[in-house]
């Protein structure tokens, strides 16, 4: 067990540790996991049909879907317009990645979960520190057990300072007696390995475990004072999570050197902390996979497995019993649904009794449709609105067709809408994309990828989709035309997974030129 910085340098000198960094990798070179097909790992390729049959069936809607077995990639897919070259935003898989800097950090002796959180800060602290403050250790942030008496992330992102803003927060029970979920104690592991560093979590981790594992063109948010958000804000492929499972499942081992203790991993991954929560009616606790326990930064879960998982369904699972990991992107809110059908299917997969051989084309010709309507309608003529003052502070709309598209454009903002296809582009649009969660600090001028759709519902029904592909989100923008007006309805997909929610942005109305 890794528990202080002396007991666990006392197993081994740091030189046993030595980061493995060959040129070709810190150069940027990008190696690719190895493929093959499901049978040669003892993998019945009809059961992983069953599984995206079942998907459907439920409505889940996954945007990349990896498994590997015995360090091997045996099925992969991506729903059109998501791809396997594209970043996708990782909300809280992040808060794993952040586990692992520290695990870095502690190996090459920087610091110990032991350590006193008030140590690191000592010009942020309040005038008052409590004595559940003064008791608070990296290990309590890890392991979701800060103490705090209520959530503090959203009070935290509201402010320029979120050190301390935090500190200054009302810690009620002792450390590392109560578990509650806390992103803002993410962003503190994040803060205090730049403090120890003097770099940033990614900066930090790219030498060490993206590179060496050829994983590149990731990006992360970061607080006003640039410190990496940590609990949320990492974008990374699909496949960089697939070598992060593979690494974990290797015991911290790439290609046969050690990149990061075997014994971190296992204290990072062993279950800390249970969960409050009993059984419920409809899902006994043992078949909870969020009451299973809580390591550093990972969730333990039914059986052997442990995971890392964001908001709508972002998945990193590791099944040492069964030598695979599975890696899921998607925008889904029955996240447990979405894991039992790995279970129900994915599991029994492995060393089927009856493998069953399948046709797995079907995986590389998987899209999310485009909504479908009518691609005409007699208000296809271009026209021009003037639109009341509005809180985007936008002035004109204008909606062209021509060439099977529509090119809607507001002010200096233009977005070609392919008619019931999906029409790649980028555009810097007020209000988007969708966010769960505020107080990051992305590039403003950073145009976002959009793949866009338009379909008429009715003759006077324009219905825009634009989905954000390097994230799980879309805006479906509805237009009606009334004589020589026009009302624009924006209504994000976050928002519509909530019937009682509404949009906060305001309709828009203009009239024409």
């Amino acid at each position: 067990m890794i528990t202080t910085r002396r007991s666990f340098l006392q197993q081994a000198s740091l030189a046993s540790f030595g980061l493995w960094i060959p040129k070709s990798f810190a150069e940027g070179t990008a190696v690719q996991l190895a493929r093959d097909t499901p049978e040669s790992k003892g993998v019945s390729s009809g059961a992983i049909l069953d599984f995206l049959d079942a998907i459907e069936r439920e409505k889940i809607e996954l945007h990349s879907f990896m498994m590997l077995r015995r360090g091997t990639v045996i099925a992969e897919g991506w729903w059109e317009p998501y791809g396997p070259d594209l970043v996708h935003t990782m909300y809280s898989m992040s808060k794993s990645f952040t586990s692992t800097a520290v695990g870095f950090a502690v190996s090459e002796g920087k610091l110990s979960v032991e350590d006193k959180v008030i140590s690191f800060f000592p010009d942020e602290l309040p005038a008052k520190i409590s004595e559940n403050l003064a008791a608070m250790r990296v290990k309590d942030l890890l392991t979701m057990a800060t103490g705090n008496e209520k959530e503090p992330t959203q009070t935290c992102v509201k402010e320029e300072n979120w050190v301390r803003t935090f500190l200054a927060q009302n810690i009620a029970h002792k450390p590392g007696t109560q578990f509650m979920y806390n992103s803002a104690a993410t962003y503190m592991c994040s803060a205090i390995v730049q403090k120890v560093t003097g770099r940033t979590v990614l900066d930090y981790l790219t030498p060490r475990l993206f590179d060496p594992l050829g994983i590149h063109g990731m990006k992360w948010e970061t607080c006003p004072r640039g410190i990496n958000t940590g609990g949320w804000g990492l974008s990374i492929q699909s496949e960089g999570l697939a070598k992060f499972g593979q690494l974990l499942l290797q015991k911290g081992k790439w290609n046969g050197k050690a990149l990061l203790p075997a014994g971190w991993i296992d204290e990072a991954t062993s279950f800390h902390i249970q969960q409050p929560g009993e059984d419920k009616k409809d899902r006994p606790k043992a078949k909870n996979d969020w009451l299973q326990g809580y390591g550093y930064q990972f969730w333990r879960c039914q059986g052997t497995a442990f995971r890392g998982d964001g908001a709508f369904g972002q998945f990193t699972l590791v099944l040492p019993e069964q030598d695979a990991v599975i890696v899921m992107t998607s925008e889904n809110k029955n996240m447990q649904g979405q894991l039992d059908l790995v279970w129900k299917h994915l599991l029994p997969a492995c060393d089927a009794k009856e493998p069953r051989k399948a046709d797995m084309s079907r995986l590389s010709q998987l899209k999310l449709a485009p909504p479908k309507g009518r691609k005409t309608s007699p208000r296809t003529t271009g026209k021009t609105f003037r639109l009341e003052a509005n809180e985007l502070g936008l002035q004109t709309v204008s909606f062209a067709f021509r060439d099977g598209a529509c090119v809607f454009t507001a002010d200096a903002h233009s977005i070609t809408c392919g008619l019931e296809t999906w029409q790649r582009g980028e555009a810097v649009f007020p209000g988007t994309p969708p966010r769960l969660i505020s107080g990051g600090k992305p590039n403003k001028q950073t145009p976002s990828k959009i793949a866009a759709s338009a379909t008429w519902t009715d003759e006077s029904t324009l219905v825009m989709t634009w989905r954000y592909y390097e994230t799980p989100h879309s805006d479906t923008v509805t237009c009606r035309f009334d004589g020589d007006a026009v009302t624009l309805n924006f209504l994000n997909s976050i928002t519509a997974m909530n019937p009682k929610a509404k949009d906060t942005r305001a309709a828009l109305r203009g009239v024409v030129l």
